[in-house]
């Protein structure tokens, strides 16, 4: 343990800690550009800047172990010039377009203009582009011209996602940060994951918006326009609204979609206990054909939920993708139903309904937009919004979210349960599998406390489980005390290193869940900025909040659920299901 003085006061500091992370602790503001609680620490753009006594330069917060002894200055004459000289600089080289940039308000180099009082730079900044815009990914945009090299984008792709889409180019002052083997983003592995975007504190990077085109379709007195709204926005929304983080907003959500004018306001978690029934038994029917009739197949079965996975496997661990269930994600299967079920129930014609859906994540325009996701040319899913379009929708629309009343989604599409709600949590989709699996195996409900199976929540990177099967009905026989191993992992840099071990034959576990961002849906690319550890567990609370008050929790007691397949689909997996609601995946290249 360290002793040491900031500002005059004596604090300890355990090893490791940074000077940064003492202060903050302490709550001991420092300025920060390059630091995010989500990266390792780099030093990159010396806005922290701190006085250490004994050192002849001014030393980054952020970069500095603390030791015994130390004597800190935090705020002195020096310490203010060196840091307004710093962000000047940094806006002397950074195109400002401010009034249009997608980041105005919510860009933290420009409250450290704000902060330094810095209405007359001695250096102007840049009224023009000199780089070219990179538009030619399907879901965001890098303008280079605002970036500030404070290279998070870089770590948030390398740390946490494993992906290495992004990179430094060039050396020196000719330095830039930009795709890989300087290509276009199309041309480069990018999962779409937003993780980049969600990290980066200008306006150098953001999400492509449908805003428009959602609104035309609303003024389309021809078109039939429905919403369905995924299990993470609710607990994340009203951060745009400045509700405290976990908030659930879900009535006034749906009373202020109503009030922009869609025709019906659904929930994709009624598609999300779709997708357990489909996935649980297709689980099931992997397992039969491995224990009971000594085939060969595809085990462990992994989830596909996560579209920015999806695309992570289909470049690098191609050889598993007959392993990845066939079942369509709830997004998707929830436009399929849309355009099928649905519309033949209310008999209407499928090219007249426009399908939208609210997504935490910015990869879910990629899948939205996938050839496969779709009938005869018609898309499952027409347009995608992020949590933070849908904000700014809201907001268009002259809506005060505070100011709306709570209402219900409408049936049957808005019927749903809890195990559907905790889909937004990483671990989320494997509790509510075994919620139904295991039920569905033995007559019983699983054996952990009130259903909560604790051992796959949480936010470390890896989790496993197993429950042991016994007592098991007569047609499953064959799973009599077989012990189900489970895995959980979250953010593809963790996935990654579960895929290598799978691959080198270290892994015995029958079921895989993977999430792409960290915290899983409620850690997405498209929610609410900015991100940290701390709103992530608070989105979460949230959703296990509402699942532990739900009616139902479980997929399979859904009474929505057990219609539609008595009215339409029959039973789970059976030839209808699949042509509607599974499909099939690509093997792409590396680079």
């Amino acid at each position: 343990m360290a002793k040491l003085t900031i500002n005059g006061a004596p604090y300890e500091a355990s090893a490791g800690m940074t000077i940064l992370d003492v202060c903050q602790r302490e709550g001991i503001h420092i300025p920060t550009l390059c630091n995010h609680p989500d990266l390792k620490t780099q030093g990159i753009c010396r806005v922290c800047v701190v006085d250490v006594k004994g050192s002849k330069t001014l030393q980054s917060a952020c970069g500095t172990p603390v030791s015994d002894g130390m004597e800190i200055l935090t705020t002195t004459d020096r310490i203010r010039k060196a840091r307004k000289t710093i962000v000047e600089l940094l806006l002397a080289n950074h195109y400002t377009d401010c009034t249009v940039c997608p980041k105005n308000l919510n860009c933290e180099l420009q409250s450290l203009a704000n902060e330094f009082g810095l209405t007359d730079l001695r250096w102007k900044e840049r009224r023009e582009r000199t780089l070219p815009q990179d538009d030619t990914s399907p879901v965001f945009v890098r303008d280079n011209n605002k970036c500030v090299l404070c290279q998070r984008c870089v770590r948030a792709c390398d740390e946490l996602q494993g992906v290495y889409a992004v990179a430094n180019l060039y050396k020196g002052d000719s330095t830039i940060v930009g795709s890989a083997f300087n290509r276009p983003i199309s041309e480069v592995v990018c999962i779409n994951c937003g993780q980049c975007v969600a990290h980066c504190p200008t306006g150098a990077l953001y999400e492509k918006y449908c805003i428009e085109d959602v609104w035309k379709a609303i003024d389309d007195p021809d078109k039939i326009v429905v919403i369905q709204t995924a299990p993470a926005i609710r607990a994340a929304l009203g951060e745009a609204f400045d509700y405290p983080p976990g908030t659930r907003v879900t009535g006034k959500m749906v009373s202020a979609l109503r009030t922009m004018g869609f025709d019906n306001v659904f929930d994709t978690q009624f598609a999300a206990d779709l997708t357990i029934m489909e996935e649980g038994f297709e689980l099931l029917g992997r397992l039969k054909d491995a224990l009971a009739d000594g085939g060969k197949p595809s085990l462990p079965m992994m989830t596909s939920c996560s579209p920015g996975w999806i695309k992570f496997q289909e470049h690098f661990f191609p050889e598993y993708l007959p392993n990845l269930s066939t079942c369509k994600s709830p997004q998707q299967m929830f436009g399929a139903v849309v355009k099928s079920f649905w519309a033949r129930k209310m008999n209407l014609d499928p090219a007249d309904i426009v399908c939208v859906s609210v997504m935490p994540c910015t990869a879910k325009k990629f899948e939205a937009a996938r050839p496969e996701m779709g009938t005869d040319g018609d898309q499952d899913v027409d347009f995608v919004l992020t949590t933070r379009e849908l904000a700014v929708m809201i907001k268009q629309a002259g809506i005060d979210l505070r100011d709306m009343a709570d209402s219900a989604f409408d049936d049957p599409l808005g019927e749903s349960t809890g195990a559907a709600t905790i889909f937004a949590a990483t671990g989320g989709v494997m509790e509510a599998a075994l919620r139904t699996a295991y039920e569905v195996v033995t007559g019983r409900e699983v054996p952990f406390k009130d259903l909560d199976i604790t051992p796959v929540r949480g936010l470390d990177g890896v989790k496993q489980a197993g429950i042991a099967l016994t007592g098991v009905k007569k047609e499953w026989s064959f799973l009599e005390g077989v012990e189900l191993k489970v895995m959980v992992a979250h953010g593809t840099a963790n996935a990654k290193a579960v895929m290598t071990a799978l691959r080198d034959g270290k892994l015995d576990v029958h079921f895989i869940e993977i999430m792409t961002c960290p915290g899983g849906c409620l850690g997405g690319g498209g929610q609410p900025l900015p991100v940290s550890p701390e709103k992530r567990l608070a989105r979460a609370r949230a959703i296990y909040e509402e699942d532990s008050e739900s009616v139902h929790r479980k997929s399979h007691r859904n009474p929505s659920i057990a219609r539609i397949y008595d009215e339409f689909f029959g039973s789970p997996n059976s030839h209808l299901a699949h042509e509607l609601l599974h499909t099939r995946y690509t093997v792409r290249g590396q680079y």
